[in-house]
């Protein structure tokens, strides 16, 4: 997830300086780096690491670009110290304090819930954020995919991250990430057919159609993205033919990028809207909410953790707040197990 979470803070795959000026000012989880002037101050943490309460406080943290040092213990609520200080108390007490202690970027709204009189339904936010993290996976995997072809099967010489290891190496990690979101994309494509799809097709049954057949042209170039991947995995480093192969995969990642952004715009703008348009009750809310994370599976357990990595912060707390609405205890507290540790 975001550094106030890691063990050990992995770099994302080096890039190119064309690629790192393209590259959007939002800053995800992954990319979160502390504020000059909170440099100098480290929060300690005290709380149980499976509490949606302490990984809330977290995020609200990492948000600020604060330091933390976060110590698992069985104290919930969780207990904040600075200094000679130490708070603990409600979410939203903590919060203020938060609020109060580091103004710089506010967590505004301040305390805003997903599940507030007159939000979205919460599955369309649900999905809403999960376009979010696919859509940061997948400039990721762009601007890391425009490095490696503009390097030659090269190493970089400077700045290398020893985890990434040589150019082979290097590959097949790159194989493994887009494994990951490939393998996330597909599961909230089955999420929408199985559980939103039914409900728009009893608002309109040719929006539900098209929806299904943009899936349909999606699914071969995600695929196809796979395939080019495993085969430059065979191809010797630097030759003309693994540079060939490596530029024409970036192109064809571009596409999948523009497609994904409009399909995502377009649900957003002309085919979620009828969900909302629907008026579903609370108790039913609830239930799709619960449909809809079943159908992530993997993406709520292994996945996890890349998951998170495509949001803000501030998203992640809205996450947070979705998965608690299930008041499943056993639900939550496995996937917040699969958020590694400082």
């Amino acid at each position: 997830m975001g550094n106030c979470l890691y063990k050990k803070k992995k770099s994302p795959p080096p890039v190119s300086a064309a690629a790192a000026a393209a590259k959007p000012k939002k800053k995800s989880t992954a990319e979160i780096v502390p504020h000059d002037h909170h440099s100098s101050t480290t929060v300690r943490l005290y709380g149980s690491p499976i509490s949606p309460h302490t990984a809330y406080i977290r995020f609200a943290l990492q948000h600020k670009g604060v330091p933390v040092k976060f110590t698992p213990s069985i104290s919930d609520p969780p207990l904040i110290e600075i200094g000679s200080e130490r708070v603990s108390g409600t979410r939203e007490s903590l919060l203020q304090y938060i609020e109060a202690k580091f103004p710089h970027a506010p967590l505004v709204p301040l305390g805003k819930r997903v599940v507030e009189e007159g939000a979205k339904p919460w599955v369309v936010t649900l999905t809403a954020l999960q376009h979010h993290s696919m859509t940061w996976h997948v400039e990721r995997m762009v601007r890391w995919s425009e490095d490696l072809s503009a390097r030659g099967g090269k190493r970089r010489s400077v700045g290398i991250d020893p985890s990434v290891g040589t150019p082979r190496m290097e590959v097949k990690k790159f194989g493994r990430s887009y494994s990951q979101l490939l393998e996330m994309m597909l599961e909230h494509a089955q999420m929408e057919e199985r559980v939103l799809f039914p409900i728009l097709n009893s608002a309109d049954p040719g929006i539900c159609k098209a929806a299904n057949e943009e899936h349909a042209r999606h699914l071969p170039i995600m695929n196809g993205i796979k395939e080019d991947i495993k085969s430059i995995g065979v191809l010797d480093n630097g030759s003309p033919a693994y540079q060939e192969a490596f530029s024409n995969l970036s192109k064809r990642l571009k596409s999948l990028l523009e497609h994904c952004k409009e399909h995502f715009i377009e649900e957003e703008i002309q085919v979620l809207p009828y969900i909302e348009a629907t008026e579903l009750s609370k108790p039913k809310q609830r239930k799709v909410l619960e449909q809809s994370l079943d159908a992530m599976q993997g993406t709520h357990s292994r996945l996890f953790n890349f998951f998170l990595e495509g949001l803000l912060p501030v998203d992640a707390m809205q996450y947070l707040d979705l998965v608690a609405m299930c008041h499943d205890e056993e639900r939550m507290s496995s996937m917040l197990q699969m958020i590694e540790e400082l």
